[in-house]
C-alpha cells in the first residue's frame, strides 16, 4: 500500500507485558464462549481478529490472567479513535453557513474516561501500524484523527463491508492525501472559474429580471467538482463524460463545463434564436423539438475532441428521474455492441456523474432503483460518481419534514456506497475530494457520492421570497460572503493574488459578458426567429421496409438455436419442448417465443445488436421464451443467440432487478446512446408498467417533439383478459393511446406471431434513421402458444407486418356483410375461435386493428368499401369501456361510418379494469363474444 497509514495490525501492537497476556486469555475466551468477554473486546476481536504483532506473527505470552491498571485506558483510547472514525463527521466543519449545531459527544476523551496525561502515556503505535510524521504519542494521534475527521470534509465508510475497500479508505484519508496544497496555477484556476460562476449568475439576475434561471448561487463550487472530474476522465483516457442532473445550476454548468456560449445563454433570455451563436466549429451539439422545452431542461454535448465528448443529458421537471437514463447511456457508451456474441464491455471507457437534490435524494425512490443497478450483470457501469447538490432545503421544506435521516445521502450506505460530506465553501477540499472519489470510482469499480454542503442564496426560484418560509436561514443568507469572495480574500492572504486583481478580475469577466449580451441584442435586430418543424421523416410516419429473409436462412438458424455444446444438458421437460421447434419449423405450428427468436436472430444478421432486460427476460413470465438455458447438472449458462451464423452484432438478455421506472429509464438511455441497437423492455405483466408511468409520460412519449432526441426502444406489454383478476389483465393500453400523437410511437397490439416477428424486424429497420420512434406492443399471454397464433415459415420468411389483418374465412359473400367487427389483439382470436370456418356466419365480418396508433385509417375505409351492405360498425374489446382502445378509436370510426350505426361490445365502464373472480370473468367473456357474433 502507498498510503503511510495503515489499519492493519493495530491494535496488538500497543499491548505487552501483563496486558498482552490478558487479551490473549481474553480471545481464548472469545473463541469459546463470547458473551463472557466484555463488549469492547469482542468488538475488537470481531474487527481486528487475533491478537498479532504488525508483522503477522502471534505473540508469545508472556503473563499471568490479571490485567494491569493501565489496560482499560488502552481499552478506551482505542475506542475513542475508533469513534472519531466513525462518528467524527457529527462535528465537523461542513456547513458554510455555520447554522447547524455540531455534535462533539461522540469524540470527547472525557467520555471515555481519558485526561491530556492518559493519552500522552500511549504510543501513537496503538492507532497506526505506520504512524504519521510529527505524532509521536497518543494524544497527538487523537488530534490528528480528530483534525482529519471534523474539518471541511467529512467521512462515511463504516457500512462498508469488504475488508479491502474500507482499509484503502482509511488508510487514504488519514494519510493525509486529502491535503496535499494545491499549486499556485491551480488556486488562480479556481479563482477564474469562481469570478466567470458569480459573474453569469449576477449578469442574468441583474439584466433578466424575474426569468427564473435556477441559480447556482452557494453551491458554485459544483462547476469547480465536475470540472476537476471532467479533468480527471480525460487524463484517464475516457472516450466519454455523461452528466446527469436538473435545474438548479444547470445553466451555469452548461455555460463553463459544456462551454455553451455565453451569448447563447444570453439569447435564450433574450428571446433570440439561439442557433445564431452555436460555435462553427462543431464543437458543440444541441438538439431542440418542434414544441421546445423551458431553457433549465435543456442538454448538450460537448465535443472535447475525436475521442472524448461530454454530455449533459436534457431533463424534465420530475427531479431525479434522469438518473437511470444516464447511467443507461454511460452503459451504452462503456460497449461494443458491433461484433456476434456477447457485448463487450469495458467500464473504463465512460463514467457517468449524477447530480442530485438533497430532498429528492432520500425523497425519490428511482434513486434507490439506480443505486441497486451498481453491481447487477446487465445494468453495472463501473460506478457512478453521486453529487449531493445539498442547499439544505427543499423548495420551501426544511430537512426535518424532508426526511428522517440525518444526512440526505443516507440512503447510499445501505448500499455500501462511501460517503463524502464537504463544505462547498472551500473550494480546495472539494477539489481533493474530487480526486478522492475517482480514485476510489477507479480502483474499485462501484459507485460513491459526494454530499457538496452549501445553502441558496435565492428562492426555490429567483422570483420566490425564501423569507415568507424560511425566515431564520434566509436571516444569514443575505449577510454571508460569496464563496467567491471568500476565495479572493483567502488568496491575497496567501499572497497568491492581490486584492485589486480579484476585484479587476470580477470587472473583466462582466464586461465580457456584457459584450456578448450586446452582441445578441445587435443580432435580435436583424435576424428573425428561427421555427422548427417537425422533421419530415417523422410527419409522413414508417415507411414501407422489406422485413423479409430466405427460407433457408430461416432454416439454418432454427437449427443452430437446437444446436447445443458437446456435454451441455438442459433440463429434460425443456430439452423437449425446445426441440419441438424443429417440427413446428415445418408443420406451421410457430409459436410466439419461437418466432421472436427467429425475429432476434436474423436481427442480429442484419447487424443490428439486441438488448433485451425485464423481470425474468430470459425464461419469459410465461415460460415462453428461453432465451437462456441452464445446464441441469452444474447451472452452466448457453444462450443460443450468441452463436448465429453471419451474426454481425452482439445479443443480450438480462433478467432485471425488480423495478420498473429504473429499468425503463436505463434501456432508454441505452438506446439514446447506441442508437443502433434495439433495446426491448419487457414488463412482467402489462400493469407493471404503472410504475414506469414518469418514463413514458416525460421521456418516451415527447423528447423528440421537446427536445428532438430520437429513441427506438420497444415496450413489451402483457395484455389479455383470462380471469387473472385486475392487475394482471390489463396493461392500460388505453394510457399509451392517449399519449399519442405527432407520430411520437407506434401502439400495435399483434394477434398473431407472425406479425409480431415482422413488426420487430420493421423496427430494427429503422433504426439509427431519421423517422424512427419508440414502439409499444401490447403482447399477449393466452396467445402464446394458441394454434391461432402461430406461424408459418412462410409467414416469416416471406411476410410483412400488417397493420389490418381480416379474418379468414369470412368475407366471402360481401353482399351478405351486414355487421363488420373491429378488434384488436387476443379478443380478436377469441372471436375466430367462435366461428371457426365461418359457416353460418356470412353476415359478418371481423377486421383486426393490430396497430393501433397511428390508426389505420385508410386500409380500414378500403375494407369498409368492398361490403355495401354493412349496416354496423362494431368496436369489439375485452376491457372496460371507459379502458382500452375503445375511446380512443372513436373518432376514426365515426368519421369512417358514414352513415352506418356505430356500436360497442364489450365490459361496461369500470373503475377496476377486470374482474377478481374466475367464472365472474368467464361469464363476462362469453357474454361479449356471443354479442359480437350475433347476427340482428
Amino acid at each position: 500500500m502507498s498510503n503511510n497509514v495503515s489499519p492493519v495490525g493495530y491494535p496488538w501492537s500497543a499491548f505487552e507485558g501483563p496486558n498482552l497476556g490478558y487479551v490473549m486469555d481474553k480471545y481464548d475466551q472469545y473463541l469459546q464462549a463470547p458473551e463472557e468477554v466484555e463488549p469492547e473486546l469482542v468488538a475488537l476481536f470481531e474487527q481486528y481478529g487475533a491478537p498479532t504483532f504488525t508483522d503477522g506473527s502471534a505473540p508469545v505470552q508472556t503473563a499471568t490472567n490479571t490485567a494491569p491498571a493501565n489496560f482499560e485506558k488502552i481499552l478506551a483510547a482505542v475506542r475513542l479513535a475508533e469513534e472519531i472514525r466513525l462518528h467524527g463527521h457529527l462535528a465537523a466543519d461542513i456547513y458554510p453557513l455555520k447554522d447547524r449545531k455540531l455534535d462533539f459527544s461522540h469524540i470527547d476523551p472525557k467520555k471515555f474516561g481519558l485526561t491530556d496525561a492518559d493519552l500522552v502515556a500511549l504510543p501513537a503505535t496503538l492507532f497506526f501500524q505506520n504512524v504519521p510524521a510529527n505524532v509521536t504519542n497518543g494524544k497527538q494521534a487523537i488530534d490528528y484523527l480528530r483534525s482529519i475527521y471534523t474539518n471541511h470534509i467529512a467521512y462515511e465508510y463504516g457500512h462498508v463491508v469488504i475488508d479491502e475497500e474500507r482499509e484503502w479508505l482509511q488508510a487514504k484519508i488519514e494519510s493525509g492525501a486529502l491535503n496535499t496544497p494545491l499549486t499556485t496555477d491551480e488556486k488562480k484556476a479556481i479563482l477564474n472559474r469562481l469570478t466567470r460562476v458569480e459573474g453569469f449568475e449576477k449578469f442574468i439576475h441583474k439584466t433578466f429580471v424575474g426569468q427564473k434561471r435556477f441559480s447556482i448561487e452557494g453551491l458554485d463550487t459544483l462547476v469547480i467538482l465536475i470540472d476537476e472530474l471532467n479533468r480527471l476522465s480525460q487524463e484517464a483516457k475516457m472516450n466519454s463524460l455523461q452528466i446527469g442532473m436538473a435545474h438548479r445550476g444547470r445553466l451555469n454548468v452548461l455555460t463553463h463545463v459544456l462551454q455553451k456560449p455565453y451569448d447563447m445563454m444570453f439569447a435564450d433570455f433574450a428571446h433570440v434564436s439561439n442557433e445564431y451563436f452555436l460555435p462553427t466549429d462543431g464543437s458543440l451539439k444541441i438538439t431542440k423539438g418542434w414544441t421546445n422545452d423551458v431553457k433549465y431542461h435543456m442538454g448538450a454535448t460537448k465535443i472535447v475532441s475525436s475521442d472524448y465528448t461530454v454530455k449533459l443529458a436534457y431533463n424534465p421537471s420530475h427531479l431525479e428521474v434522469a438518473s437511470p437514463v444516464v447511467t443507461g447511456q454511460t452503459r451504452a457508451a462503456q460497449e461494443v455492441t458491433t461484433v456476434a456474441g456477447e457485448p463487450q464491455h469495458d467500464a473504463s471507457k465512460a463514467m457517468a456523474i449524477l447530480v442530485h437534490g438533497d430532498a429528492a435524494f432520500p425523497g425519490q425512490g428511482i434513486v434507490t432503483e439506480t443505486l441497486n443497478f451498481a453491481k447487477t450483470e446487465g445494468f453495472s457501469t463501473g460506478g457512478s460518481v453521486h453529487v449531493i447538490s445539498n442547499n439544505m432545503i427543499g423548495f420551501t421544506t426544511e430537512t426535518y419534514d424532508s426526511r428522517s435521516s440525518v444526512y440526505s445521502s443516507d440512503p447510499a450506505k445501505g448500499y455500501e456506497v462511501p460517503v463524502i460530506h464537504v463544505n462547498a465553501d472551500v473550494p480546495e477540499a472539494v477539489v481533493q475530494v474530487a480526486r478522492f472519489a475517482f480514485e476510489y470510482r477507479q480502483k474499485f469499480g462501484k459507485d460513491v457520492l459526494i454530499d457538496l454542503i452549501g445553502y441558496r442564496r435565492y428562492g426555490h426560484n429567483e422570483t420566490d421570497d425564501p423569507t415568507v418560509t424560511n425566515p431564520e436561514t434566509y436571516k444569514i443568507v443575505p449577510k454571508h460572503p460569496t464563496v467567491r469572495v471568500l476565495y479572493g480574500e483567502q488568496l491575497a492572504s496567501e499572497g497568491v493574488v492581490t486584492a485589486e486583481s480579484v476585484e479587476q478580475l470580477d470587472k473583466e469577466i462582466y464586461a465580457e459578458m456584457q459584450a456578448s449580451y450586446d452582441h445578441v441584442k445587435e443580432v435580435g435586430k436583424t435576424k428573425e426567429p428561427i421555427a422548427i418543424e417537425m422533421p419530415e421523416a417523422v410527419e409522413q410516419g414508417y415507411p414501407t421496409v422489406d422485413t423479409t429473409t430466405s427460407l433457408d436462412n430461416l432454416k439454418q438458424i432454427n437449427e443452430e438455436l437446437l444446436n447445443w455444446p458437446q456435454g451441455f444438458e438442459p433440463q429434460n421437460k425443456l430439452s423437449r419442448i425446445l426441440k419441438k421447434r424443429e417440427e413446428a419449423f415445418e408443420t406451421g405450428k410457430i409459436d410466439w417465443g419461437h418466432a421472436e427468436t427467429l425475429a432476434f436472430a436474423t436481427i442480429t444478421q442484419d447487424g443490428n445488436a439486441v438488448r433485451f432486460s425485464g423481470q425474468d427476460a430470459q425464461r419469459g413470465t410465461f415460460s415462453q421464451r428461453h432465451l437462456v438455458i441452464h445446464d441441469k447438472n452444474n447451472g452452466e449458462e448457453y444462450t443460443p443467440l450468441r452463436h448465429i451464423s453471419d451474426a454481425k452484432a452482439s445479443f443480450a438478455v438480462y433478467n432485471s432487478p425488480l423495478t420498473e421506472a429504473g429499468v425503463v429509464g436505463y434501456e432508454y438511455g441505452y438506446n439514446m446512446e447506441n442508437d443502433t441497437t434495439l433495446a426491448i423492455w419487457e414488463a412482467q405483466f402489462g400493469d407493471f408498467a404503472n410504475m414506469a408511468q414518469v418514463m413514458f409520460d416525460n421521456f418516451i412519449s415527447s423528447s423528440r417533439a421537446k427536445w428532438g432526441q430520437k429513441s427506438g426502444l420497444v415496450m413489451l406489454l402483457p395484455h389479455g383478459y383470462e380471469g387473472q383478476g385486475p392487475e394482471h389483465s390489463s396493461s392500460r393500453v388505453e394510457r399509451f393511446l392517449q399519449l399519442s400523437a405527432e407520430n411520437n410511437w407506434t401502439v400495435a397490439n399483434c394477434s398473431t406471431a407472425g406479425n409480431y416477428y415482422h413488426l420487430l424486424r420493421r423496427q430494427a429497420k429503422m433504426l439509427g434513421t431519421e423517422g424512427v420512434r419508440p414502439l409499444v406492443v401490447v403482447s399477449p399471454k393466452y396467445l402464446l402458444r394458441h394454434p391461432l397464433a402461430a406461424a408459418t415459415k412462410e409467414q416469416l420468411a416471406e411476410g410483412t407486418f400488417q397493420t389490418v389483418i381480416e379474418q379468414p374465412g369470412l368475407g366471402a359473400n360481401p353482399e351478405k356483410v351486414e355487421r363488420i367487427l373491429f378488434a384488436s389483439g387476443k379478443v380478436a382470436i377469441d372471436l375466430a375461435d367462435r366461428i371457426k370456418d365461418g359457416e353460418g356466419f356470412d353476415h359478418l365480418h371481423i377486421v383486426r386493428v393490430e396497430q393501433l396508433y397511428p390508426f389505420p385509417q385508410q386500409k380500414i375505409a378500403d375494407i369498409i368499401a368492398r361490403f355495401p351492405n354493412a349496416k354496423e360498425l362494431v368496436w369489439v374489446q375485452e376491457e372496460p369501456k371507459n379502458q382500452g382502445s375503445y375511446l380512443y378509436a372513436t373518432p376514426y370510426m365515426y368519421e369512417l361510418a358514414e352513415g352506418k350505426k356505430l356500436q360497442y361490445v364489450g365490459r361496461k365502464a369500470m373503475s377496476s379494469t377486470a374482474e377478481g373472480d374466475m367464472d365472474a370473468h368467464k361469464a363476462e367473456q362469453a357474454r361479449l363474444i356471443e354479442e359480437a357474433v350475433a347476427a340482428k
